[in-house]
């Protein structure tokens, strides 16, 4: 190994072949260099207390990841520097400060010890260089990167022991010296230095150092220019605002003073033409007097100017409604929309109190229903049918009260909330207010939006709805609030109570036709070009459509698919195929669509044992429901198929409870059940079914498995079962029996307490199907099955009067 004398040494120091080994993070010591190092992790200070004892040598190897605490081999680089410990200092921390002095680059053959402290065993990086002129010309450059770097304000950090060794650069002829001292004086990044500390030619060492030191005078030439733009730009916006004032001051003295109070009078008179309440007039005035003392250049006065902008803005007045005919208002909503009679009728019969009275608060409606039935658009033709202004206003997604309430203007870019700026864009304190999608306003960390509105939606204290930016009170009584929502599930209970709920049921199939002939085509063929001259609909054509192509509550697809037959026509007019009238006829509706994307369900073609019809609503509308019951070798068990809900689930436990228990009256063995196993499945297993209004079907197909008795084929069912038989009364009872009307069913049995439902069927309905009214379990078995079960007990169940219409 090589000897070392260094200054200040007797005698010269001799490299061991093996030493102790000291882990530094974010820290690279080259040889040549003085370096201040704090150690405080236990084996460091273990491997300092080996070296300190012995010839005060260690090698200092730098970490791959500074976070690792307790460093191993594989954690190391492989190449290091042997230092020489010139003195240690141990704190009352625990810790060790000492200066370390390099010697020697080394690399990290072997380490011989891990347990306490660490050892490796290592093998000196010779300092060997030749002399040519690419070498003179490479240290040449990196002292002129070096001399420009000083010169942009670079400032190399080194402590005195280093001051000397840094001032080398300049006359030093050796070029791993100047490379040491430059790379160990410059803020590098760790693995660019431990780079320059790997490499062993001394070319590519000055190299590597050259590159380093053309992006640092990079970056820093870029600084200097980004910090030189800002400050011109500092300077010219200082210049053009003492300009500004100077130019003020001698508009001033020519005009003699009146140009200060413009903007002030301006406001004076908006203030007083729009007519605003004592309270809120007083806080105008107040803020306005602020601003007349403020200087136009102080942030405040800004936002004072905004408020005071807002306050002028919003209509205070009452407009006096336009005198309303109510054939004509009746009229405006039959035109704009087919059918939605109780909507309508809720309406004109506002419009009636408030003609006999004169004065009467907004109703707060909530249309409720599923998607594309037309609950946003009826909002335009009230509007239209009152003779007042319309604004929209889409809830969905908000999660921030702010946006109900407004900021505070204390925030920067504050505003009033969106009830306050529909009322300013409407420019009227009366207009039909719609929230829409108000069941799905969101809540976080910022607020509940939905708690914000039940002040504005309340109509005994809405006049006095209070806004966080105004911070005066707006009356909003006068305001007719429309909310629309697609399940109410969702919507608080306390924002609920104060709505005034219309359920739009969803479309029947002769609501949707007349809807497509009378609204829809003339719409489409207008916006595709065409006249009414070159295309026609049969109408078997348009209910093809309805029941093939579309599967829905409301009338969205119908509209797309009628477009795309449109479409497909007008490019066979514009191409010139043909100048005579398109008839689009049933047949043709395969060319145009593609093939029928739903296929009906139908009822049953012959009696079946375990199969029973049932009733379900969806949002698309009403639909059948097949209830298939088999019977296997078993145990007893029950296995329900087909993705049923939880409900749902329970309503077929509760179906197998009530048939066990009555075993007896329905003719069956006392323990026919210990032996086989029941399997209840519902077809379309893709589909989600949920709900207890299967609780008769299922009771049903249960009962005819067991007893072998088919189900009649052209009777459907629904209602909820007890243990003990009852039948309850269920939802969607129209939804449900257009359903089975679709489905060529004859007979519906329903509970008792539906019959109540049957003014919402339409006649048409009425006249096709015979409605069965039951309170029992016995009176559906009566009618579904093909005869009564046998048994020695059964006793003649009275059933409730046949209702055929």
């Amino acid at each position: 190994m090589a000897d070392f004398i260094k200054p200040g040494l007797t005698s010269p120091l001799t490299l061991k072949p093996v030493i102790p080994v000291g882990p530094l993070r974010d820290t690279v010591i080259f040889p040549g260099n003085s370096v201040p190092i704090i150690s405080g992790r236990p084996k460091s200070k273990a491997a300092l207390d080996v070296a300190w004892n012995s010839d005060k040598l260690i090698v200092f190897v730098t970490q791959k990841n500074s976070k690792i605490e307790d460093p191993t081999e594989k954690d190391l680089y492989k190449v290091g520097t042997v230092c020489l410990i010139r003195r240690v200092v141990k704190n009352p921390e625990g810790e060790y400060t000492l200066q370390a002095e390099g010697l020697s680059r080394v690399y990290l053959k072997k380490f011989t010890k891990t347990d306490t402290y660490l050892e490796a065993e290592i093998e000196e990086i010779p300092e060997l260089y030749e002399r040519s002129d690419q070498t003179e010309a490479l240290i040449r450059t990196v002292r002129e990167q070096v001399r420009r770097f000083l010169e942009l304000g670079g400032n190399p950090f080194f402590d005195q022991s280093n001051f000397a060794n840094w001032s080398l650069f300049t006359y030093s002829d050796d070029p791993n010296q100047l490379v040491n001292s430059i790379a160990q004086s410059i803020d590098f990044k760790t693995i660019d230095k431990q780079q320059i500390l790997e490499m062993v030619s001394a070319v590519d060492r000055l190299h590597r150092l050259s590159e380093l030191l053309a992006k640092e005078i990079r970056i820093m030439e870029i600084s200097q220019k980004i910090s030189s733009q800002t400050q011109e730009r500092v300077s010219k916006i200082t210049k053009e605002a003492i300009l500004k004032e100077q130019m003020k001051s001698i508009e001033e003295e020519l005009s003699g003073g009146d140009s200060e109070h413009q903007e002030i009078r301006e406001f004076e008179m908006r203030i007083k033409r729009v007519g605003m309440p004592k309270e809120v007039l007083e806080k105008a005035k107040k803020e306005l007097a602020r601003l007349a003392k403020m200087s136009s250049y102080n942030p405040e006065a800004g936002y004072i100017r905004n408020y005071l902008e807002w306050l002028t803005d919003l209509p205070w007045r009452l407009q006096k409604d336009n005198k309303v005919n109510l054939k004509k208002a009746e009229q405006i909503l039959d035109e704009d929309h087919y059918g939605l009679k109780k909507v309508k009728e809720r309406i004109i019969e506002y419009l009636a109190v408030h003609k006999l009275s004169g004065k009467m608060r907004g109703p707060i409606l909530c249309f409720v229903g599923p998607p594309g039935v037309g609950k946003t658009s009826i909002g335009k033709s009230i509007a239209r049918a009152l003779g007042r202004k319309f604004i929209k206003v889409s809830l969905g997604g908000i999660r921030d009260e702010a946006e109900i309430r407004g900021h505070r203007r204390t925030y920067v870019g504050s505003m009033p909330g969106r009830i306050i700026q529909g009322i300013k864009q409407a420019g009227s304190k009366n207009p039909v207010f719609m929230l829409d999608e108000i069941d799905k306003i969101g809540t976080d960390y910022r607020g509940d939006p939905s708690a914000a509105l039940l002040e504005a939606l309340d109509p005994e204290q809405n006049e006095g709805f209070s806004d966080h930016y105004l911070e005066v009170s707006y009356d909003l009584s006068n305001v007719m609030f429309i909310t629309t929502a697609n399940i109410l599930d969702t919507v608080p209970p306390a924002l609920r109570d104060r709505l005034e709920v219309i359920r739009y049921p969803g479309y029947t199939e002769d609501e949707k036709f007349h809807i497509a002939k009378k609204f829809l085509l003339p719409k489409q063929i207008n916006n595709h070009g065409l006249k009414p001259t070159q295309i026609e609909f049969e109408d078997e054509a348009i209910r093809s459509i309805i029941r093939g192509y579309t599967r829905e509550a409301g009338v969205r697809n119908l509209e797309r698919e009628l477009s795309a037959v449109i479409r497909k026509v007008a490019r066979k007019v514009a191409e010139g195929e043909s100048n005579q009238k398109f008839i689009i006829k049933p047949q043709d509706l395969h060319g145009f669509l593609g093939p029928i994307k739903f296929l009906p369900l139908l009822a049953e073609k012959q009696d079946e044992v375990g199969m029973v019809t049932g009733l379900s609503v969806t949002e698309a509308g009403g639909e059948i429901l097949f209830i298939e019951v088999t019977l296997m070798p078993g145990k007893g068990g029950l296995l329900l198929t087909g993705q049923l809900g939880d409900v749902m689930k329970e309503s077929g436990q509760a179906a197998m409870s009530y048939v066990r228990s009555h075993w007896l009256q329905l003719g069956l063995p006392e323990r026919f059940f210990q032996k086989m196993d029941v399997h209840i499945h519902v077809p379309e297993g893709a589909i989600p079914k949920d709900g207890p209004s299967a609780g008769i079907a299922l009771t049903t197909a249960i009962v005819s498995a067991f007893t072998k008795i088919a189900v009649h084929k052209d009777v459907a069912m629904t209602g909820e079962v007890t243990l003990r038989g009852r039948v309850l009364e269920i939802g969607g009872f129209k939804e449900k029996v257009l359903a089975a009307h679709r489905a060529g069913v004859k007979v519906v049995i329903a509970p008792a307490d539906n019959e109540k439902d049957m003014e919402d069927i339409p006649d048409y309905v009425q006249k096709d199907l015979q409605f069965i009214f039951v309170s029992h379990m016995n009176e559906v078995l009566n009618v579904a099955l093909v005869k009564p079960p046998k048994s020695s007990q059964q006793k003649s169940v009275p059933v409730s009067p046949v209702y055929i219409a």
